[in-house]
C-alpha cells in the first residue's frame, strides 16, 4: 500500500454487546487490574509471568534490548521445556492426571497422563540420541495428528535439538525445501494417518523429499496406518528403536534463549520463511496467554483446540501452552464431518470439553451446515469459545455464540501470528465486554497500536495499520539463517516498530477491529476498503453462509469489488437468481455504504481454501479478471477451482 493511498476506510458499524457471565466474572484468573499492573512496570509484570515456570537457573536481566530489533529474554537463564510441560506435573504429584484424550478418526483413542507422556517423551529422547541427534541438531517431523507428534516435539525439546513441524498436508517439494534450510539431520513420520474415512500417505512424500537429502541420515516411521511402505536403509520404525528405550531421562536444562523451533511460513508465494521461536520467553508468553484468555482451571477443564500442531496454533496451544499450564487436552486426528458433520460436537460431549479454540472458516463452514447438528448434542459443558487464524465476522462470532456456546459462553476472538508466537490481543473472558468481531485490547504486557502510512497513531474511529511498539516475551528472534530478511520485513516499514502486515480499525472506544492482511485490502475509487468488512456484511444476510471477496482491475474505479458467495443450506428461493444478487449488492450498500457494493457477485458451491484453512483470495482474484488458474497445489481440494469455474455463468455484474 503506497503513502499517497488514503488510510483504511472504516466503515463497519457493530452495536451488540456481550458481558461476562457474572460467575466467571468473579473467579476469573485474570481480572481487569492486569491492564494497570503491566503497564506500570511492563518488565516487572513478564517476570512475574516467568515465574509461573521451573528455572534450573534464575535469569539476570528480563530483556536485553540493546540491539534492536534482536531480543533477548530472561537473559542467563535456563530451563527446559519438556521438564516444564511434564516431569515437574509429575513431580508435583499429578502424574495420573489426564495430558491428552486422544480420538483417531476411525474412532480409535488412546488416553495418556503425564506419566504415560514423561515415560514416552523420555523413550523418545532416549532414541533420538541413539540415533546421533545431539542439543542443537535440527529434526523434521512430518507426522498426522497422533500423541507421536507432541511426544516427539517434547523429545526434540528435552535434549536440546530444535525442531521444525511440516504440516502433513504439504508436497514433497515442500518438505525438502524445509529439510535443506534447517539442515535437518532427521525426519520423523508415518506410513501414514486417516483423513476423511480413509489412510493418507506420508511416507512416500517423505522418501520423495529426502532423496539426495546430504543432511538427512535417519527416517524415523511411527506405524499408524498399516499400509505398505517403501523401505531404505536410513529407515528406522519407531516401534523397533524408542520402545525399547529405557524409561528414564534426565531433561537438558538449556539457555532461555535456546532455539525451541523453526516453523516455515506457508510459502504460497516465494521461498517460505523459517521463523524461529526461542525458549523462555516463548514458554513463559504461551502459558501465560493459555491461562488467561481460556481462564483455565486445570483441575477441572477440558481443552481443546482444533487445529493441527502443523501450524503455530497447535505448537502453542495444544502443545506448550496447555501443557506448561498442566490442562487436560482433546487430540483430534481427523476432519470435521467424519464420518458425520456432527463430529466435532461429538467429541466435546464425549470428553466434557469446557474450553474450545477453533478457526472463523470451521464457524463459518457450521453454519452453512444447518443449526441441527450442533442442536443434536449436549454442548452444556463449554464454558469459554475462542477463535483464531484471521477476523472473525460479527454474523459467524453471533451463531457461534449462540448456537455453540448456549448464548452465555464468551467468545475469545484472538490476533496473533506464526511470529508472535502467542496471542497479543483477545478478550479477557472474565473482565471485556465483548463486541462481535472485534479483537478488542491488546493483552496486559502488549503495548499494540493502530498507526497511518507515517507510523502516527489513528484516532478512535480510524484505520490504519496495526503495529507492535514493544518487544515481547514469545516474539520471533530471526528468520532461520537470514537475519538481513527479519529486519527488512518486519522492522522496516515504521521507524521502532514491529509491522505485522495486517490493516486494523479502532472503534469509538478504542478498541481493535482486524481487517486482514493490507494485501486484500481493495482500492475502489479512492478509498482503501477492507475485503474482511465486506464478507462480514455479505455474511450477515440471513442467507449467506460464507463470502469471499476479491478486488478486480476496473477502468474507472481502479479496482471493483468482485464476491464469491455460498449460501446457506436453508436459504430456499432462488438463490442464483438476478433478484438475489441484488438483494445482497443492497445489503451491502445499506451495511457499509454505497462505495462497498460489489460490482459482481458469483454464487459458489465452495471456496478454495488451504488445509489450514485459509481462502487462498489469488486464486479468487484470477477467476475474477478472467486469467488462467495459478497453483492449486496448496489447496485441500483442488477440484474447487473446477466447480467455480462451472459456475462462472451465474457471474452478474451490475449495469
Amino acid at each position: 500500500m503506497s503513502q499517497s493511498q488514503e488510510t483504511l476506510s472504516n466503515l463497519l458499524q457493530e452495536t451488540r454487546r456481550f458481558a461476562p457471565p457474572a460467575d466467571l466474572a468473579e473467579s476469573a484468573n485474570v481480572k481487569a487490574d492486569a491492564y494497570e499492573e503491566a503497564a506500570a512496570d511492563r518488565l516487572g509484570f513478564w517476570a512475574r509471568q516467568a515465574e509461573r515456570l521451573s528455572w534450573s537457573k534464575p535469569w539476570d536481566q528480563v530483556l536485553d534490548w540493546s540491539n534492536p530489533p534482536f531480543a533477548k529474554w530472561f537473559v542467563g537463564g535456563e530451563l527446559n521445556v519438556a521438564h516444564n510441560c511434564v516431569d515437574r506435573h509429575v513431580e508435583a504429584g499429578n502424574g495420573d492426571k489426564v495430558a491428552y484424550h486422544w480420538e483417531g478418526e476411525p474412532g480409535d483413542t488412546r488416553t495418556l497422563t503425564y506419566a504415560d507422556l514423561r515415560r514416552e517423551v523420555s523413550k523418545a529422547a532416549n532414541a533420538l540420541l541413539e540415533l546421533g541427534v545431539r542439543k542443537g541438531d535440527r529434526v523434521a517431523i512430518y507426522l498426522p495428528m497422533i500423541p507421536e507428534l507432541p511426544i516427539s516435539m517434547l523429545a526434540c525439546a528435552r535434549i536440546g535439538a530444535t525442531h521444525s513441524v511440516v504440516f502433513g498436508g504439504f508436497s514433497a517439494d515442500a518438505l525438502r525445501t524445509r529439510i535443506d534450510d534447517a539442515q535437518a539431520k532427521i525426519v520423523i513420520t508415518s506410513d501414514g494417518g486417516y483423513r476423511r474415512g480413509k489412510p493418507s500417505a506420508l511416507k512416500a512424500t517423505v522418501d520423495e523429499a529426502v532423496d539426495g537429502a546430504p543432511s538427512i541420515e535417519h527416517v524415523l516411521v511411527v506405524r499408524r496406518t498399516g499400509e505398505e511402505v517403501a523401505a531404505h536403509e536410513r529407515d528406522v520404525w519407531w516401534h523397533d528403536v524408542v520402545e525399547r528405550q529405557s524409561e528414564e531421562h534426565t531433561p537438558e536444562p538449556v539457555d532461555a534463549e535456546h532455539p525451541l523451533y523453526i516453523l516455515y511460513t506457508s510459502g504460497t508465494t516465494g521461498k517460505p520463511k523459517g521463523i524461529l521461536h526461542t525458549t523462555g520467553g516463548y514458554l513463559t508468553q504461551t502459558a501465560y496467554t493459555h491461562h488467561a484468555v481460556f481462564d483455565l482451571k486445570p483441575e477441572t477443564d477440558v481443552y481443546w483446540c482444533s487445529a493441527d500442531i502443523g501450524w503455530v496454533t497447535g505448537h502453542s496451544y495444544i502443545v506448550y501452552g496447555p501443557l506448561a499450564n498442566g490442562a487436560t487436552s482433546v487430540l483430534y486426528e481427523g476432519t470435521p464431518d467424519t464420518p458425520h458433520k456432527g463430529r466435532w460436537w461429538e467429541i466435546i460431549a464425549k470428553y466434557g470439553v469446557s474450553l474450545f479454540y477453533t478457526a472463523p472458516t470451521a464457524i463459518r463452514t457450521f453454519m452453512k451446515w444447518g443449526d441441527d447438528i450442533p442442536a443434536a448434542h449436549d454442548l452444556s459443558s463449554l464454558r469459554v469459545i475462542g477463535s483464531v487464524g484471521e477476523p472473525i465476522n460479527p454474523e459467524a462470532y453471533v451463531w457461534y455464540r449462540e448456537h455453540i456456546g448456549a448464548g452465555g459462553a464468551p467468545v475469545v476472538d484472538t490476533w496473533w501470528q506464526t511470529e508472535t508466537g502467542s496471542i497479543m490481543i483477545s478478550p479477557l473472558p472474565g473482565v471485556t465486554e465483548g463486541k462481535p468481531g472485534a479483537a478488542m485490547r491488546p493483552l496486559p504486557g502488549i503495548v499494540a497500536d493502530v498507526v497511518d502510512d507515517r507510523g502516527e497513531p489513528v484516532p478512535n474511529g480510524g484505520g490504519g495499520f496495526l503495529v507492535v511498539k514493544e518487544p515481547w516475551p514469545s516474539m520471533l528472534r530471526t528468520i532461520w539463517g537470514d537475519d538481513e530478511g527479519y529486519v527488512k520485513t518486519y522492522w522496516s516499514r515504521f521507524e521502532g516498530l514491529y509491522f505485522a502486515g495486517d490493516g486494523a480499525k479502532k472503534d469509538e472506544d478504542g478498541d481493535l477491529w482486524l481487517l486482514g492482511r493490507v494485501d486484500d485490502v481493495m482500492l475502489v475509487s479512492g478509498h482503501n476498503i477492507s475485503t474482511t468488512e465486506v464478507e462480514s456484511a455479505l455474511v450477515s444476510h440471513p442467507k449467506v453462509a460464507e463470502a469471499a471477496v476479491v478486488g478486480a482491475t476496473d477502468p474507472v474505479t481502479g479496482q471493483a469489488i468482485v464476491s464469491f458467495v455460498i449460501p446457506r443450506g436453508s436459504a430456499g428461493g432462488d438463490v442464483e437468481g438476478e433478484e438475489f444478487l441484488k438483494e445482497l449488492r443492497d445489503h451491502v450498500a445499506k451495511t457499509l455504504g454505497p462505495i462497498a457494493k460489489p460490482r459482481q457477485i458469483m454464487i459458489v458451491p465452495e471456496l478454495p481454501k488451504t488445509r489450514s484453512g485459509k481462502i487462498m483470495r489469488r486464486l479468487l482474484r484470477d477467476v475474477a479478471e478472467n486469467r488462467s488458474i495459478g497453483d492449486v497445489s496448496t489447496l485441500a481440494d483442488g477440484t474447487v477451482m473446477d466447480l467455480i469455474s462451472e459456475k462462472l455463468p451465474s457471474a452478474k455484474p451490475e449495469d
